[in-house]
């Protein structure tokens, strides 16, 4: 029996009144009462309320390189409980939504600076006027299902309310091809090398000119996001650029237009064609896009979509999985685990099964390790080299800008370590853990909210000064 520091009745009160748990609430008393408490918040803090935070011991020296001196020294013994607190940088919302928030963040940025340019990464701003689309791609149908058509009756007579549970589930499960599903998610990112490999030739056709030539005066420069529909099939959003043969900082050859792009984008995905050969008593197919293939201009002077709205809708699904199925999100380790998720949908427990079915008829596909992810496996935001930064580009620039705050407030050189020589870094860090007691994964969880808040209304107000013609950098 847990020893409140109070009377159980009156924590129980006080924990309703907060939307929390008796124990919650006398585990989140026991850490604000703590010694310390002041340290941990500020680490928490740091981590932007991270929901996972992993747990680091250990010790950094600096010293001078030349007379040996200390200069500066941390180490974890006078931390609350010896260790500190890092950010997991989990990408998934469902699993650390501040990580995620972060990730999506650096995604927007990503995806912006490849519309409109980014000079402090590389990227120039002429890149704006490089033809660019929007493409969606997605997978054949299985069979049919319930859905939400515009006449607003689904086949099976029922006007669906937008967030039914049935939406996205087969209408007749028995003749629904489960195994189709699961093999075109599976194969779903060799679909798109495909897609690309004919994209390159369709351009060519059409500009009167050899692959080879077309290297020379053209590149293609992609960024791509996989989302999950309802019923659980994968399906691609790419911004598809042109640019000259150096990349974004040449301009591309005059006959390159959005309309030449459009068209052979169109006759790219028609071409896209994988086979499957039949084993374990399931039958060979092929697999292809669907014929629904949408493109888009992207710009600010008139077109369907401007580039923050593009980033923006790309950055929102680069946190997610198949969370829109109903599906857990890590690995399954034996089929039986199912039965202890009576909230998991028949659909998409039966998408589940059939990866278990098709691991011993496919082992080379690894269909059963990737089961969460209805057999898809592939990465959820990728790009090509020159469309633009990278993840690890913006997460550098936002450590050092970090690094550099930090040693002006201790009074150490701007560059530790640097070309003269003349410091020296020791470290020696051990992981001892991850995670958050319950009262702990409150507070984070508070610190997290409080966090997105301010930045949203600084952004705002930004956003109010930059129309108002304001200079407010």
């Amino acid at each position: 029996m847990t020893a409140f520091p109070v009377a159980p009745e009156a924590v129980a009160g006080v924990a309703a009144s907060v939307g929390t748990d008796p124990l919650t609430l006398a585990d989140l008393l026991r850490v604000a009462s703590a010694p310390g408490f002041d340290r941990w918040r500020d680490q928490v803090r740091r981590t932007g309320g991270c929901s996972d935070p992993i747990h680091l011991s250990g010790t950094t020296v600096i010293r001078d390189a030349r007379t040996g001196a200390v200069l500066h020294s941390y180490s974890t013994e006078n931390e609350p409980g010896g260790r500190l607190r890092v950010a997991c940088g989990n990408r998934r919302a469902s699993r650390c939504p501040s990580c995620a928030w972060t990730y999506a963040g650096d995604a927007y940025h990503l995806i912006r600076a490849g519309l409109t340019g980014d000079p402090r990464m590389g990227i120039p701003d002429r890149v704006r006027v490089h033809p660019g689309v929007f493409v969606t791609l997605t997978a054949p149908s299985f069979g049919p299902v319930h859905n939400r058509p515009e006449s607003g009756r689904c086949r099976c007579g029922v006007a669906h309310a937008e967030d039914a549970p049935e939406l996205g589930t087969a209408l007749d499960p028995a003749r629904y091809d489960y195994a189709g599903a699961v093999l075109w998610n599976n194969h779903a990112g060799n679909l798109w090398r495909r897609f690309t490999i004919y994209l390159r030739r369709e351009i060519a056709a059409r500009a009167g000119l050899s692959q080879r030539a077309l290297r020379d005066v053209c590149r293609i420069s992609f960024g791509k996001v996989a989302e999950f529909q309802k019923r659980g099939a994968v399906h691609f959003h790419a911004i598809v650029r042109l640019d000259g043969p150096g990349g974004p900082g040449d301009a591309p050859p005059s006959w390159a237009g959005t309309g030449l792009l459009g068209d052979a984008i169109q006759a790219a995905a028609a071409r896209v064609a994988v086979s499957v050969p039949g084993s374990g008593g399931f039958p060979a197919r092929v697999l292809r896009w669907g014929a629904q293939v949408d493109v888009r201009a992207i710009g600010t002077d008139g077109h369907e979509l401007t580039e923050q709205a593009v980033a923006a809708y790309v950055a929102k699904y680069a946190t997610k999985a198949a969370e829109s199925t109903g599906t857990v999100d890590r690995r399954i380790g034996e089929l039986a685990e199912l039965d202890k998720r009576p909230g998991l949908p028949p659909h998409t427990r039966r998408l589940i099964e059939v990866c278990h079915a098709l691991d011993d008829a496919y082992p080379d596909r690894k269909l059963w390790a990737w089961a969460h992810m209805l057999g898809f496996r592939g990465h959820f935001l990728t790009k090509s080299r020159r469309y633009s930064s990278t993840f690890g580009e913006r997460r550098q620039v936002r450590a050092d800008f970090r690094a550099r705050q930090e040693r002006r407030e201790r009074g150490l050189p701007e560059d530790l370590g640097g070309a003269d020589g003349s410091t020296l870094v020791l470290a020696h860090w051990t992981y001892v853990g991850h995670g958050h007691t319950p009262g702990e994964s409150w507070l984070a969880a508070s610190i997290a909210r409080d966090i997105r808040q301010n930045r949203e209304i600084a952004r705002e107000a930004l956003a109010e000064l930059d129309d108002e013609g304001e200079d407010w950098t």
